[in-house]
């Protein structure tokens, strides 16, 4: 009886967050008509929603948007899967050693400090104006979230827990697969969802850099043109691609992470 009260507790908040969101974004499509109204900018500066929609009902019938975003979406996928691949590993490998983490972290730091713009150049110098350098660029903005959150999530692991399995003579692979993933999964998902997100924007700062093709290059071409309506269509197209992979994400916390729905009922 609970179980079914909380599940329709839970489907009724879903309904409520989806018209709130469907009303905040008919209010700002009110205020974005008004603004275009009342400052009589012209369309290269600002144009009106029913341009922008316009627009894109063009590049969607001449296949350009499709054909794009393709390629961005390519990058953005390889990126995210390379990236936490690798932060994955290094992570686990941080949290298991002390030393290693003494030897690696002020370079990790380092890295961070330098903004992944100044970094790109140089990678689409060194790999070339292919996809590898966009891929690699995003690889490299998704790889510190998620390398922070799975140092967290494996040192948060209870060290009663750990004894216990050491009490139950647990081998170490199965110490990582029935206590340390499970129990680092939270943490771990949280970080994979802000990669998530941070690799759309890897993909962009590559295609801006150096490409033929992407969003971030149609970008490039509607600002070369003064189509800012294209430059509107290019953004959006961005921005609906980053709430996919986050909802996917989202969507494989809740899938992944049931458990915890049971153990709080």
């Amino acid at each position: 009886m609970k179980t079914n009260i909380t599940h329709e507790l839970k489907k009724i908040s879903q309904l409520g967050s989806f018209w709130i969101a469907i009303f905040s974004f008919f209010i700002a499509l009110v205020a974005w008509q008004l603004a275009v109204y009342f400052t009589d900018l012209p369309a290269f500066i600002l144009p009106t929603p029913a341009d922008v929609w316009a627009r894109f009902l063009r590049t969607l019938s001449d296949g350009s948007l499709l054909r794009h975003a393709s390629v961005t979406l390519l990058e953005v996928l390889l990126g995210l899967l390379m990236g936490t691949a690798a932060a994955t590993a290094l992570g686990y490998l941080l949290a298991k050693s002390r030393l290693f983490e003494r030897l690696l972290a002020p370079y990790l730091v380092a890295s961070q400090a330098v903004p992944i713009v100044a970094i790109a150049p140089l990678l689409i110098i060194w790999f070339g104006p292919g996809i590898f350098s966009k891929v690699l660029i995003c690889a490299l903005i998704v790889f510190f979230p998620v390398l922070v959150n799975t140092v967290v999530g494996v040192r948060a692991v209870p060290s009663a827990l750990r004894d216990l399995m050491r009490s139950l003579r647990a081998t170490r692979w199965q110490t990582l697969r029935y206590l340390e993933i499970p129990a680092a999964l939270p943490v771990f998902l949280g970080g994979l969802r802000i990669g998530a997100a941070l690799s759309v924007i890897g993909a962009v700062v590559g295609e801006f850099v150096g490409a033929d093709r992407g969003l971030g290059f149609l970008i490039n071409v509607g600002r070369g043109q003064y189509d800012t309506a294209l430059v509107f269509v290019a953004i959006f197209a961005l921005i609906a691609l980053a709430l996919v992979l986050y909802g996917l994400v989202a969507w494989l916390e809740s899938y992944f992470l049931k458990w915890q729905a049971w153990r709080s009922l």
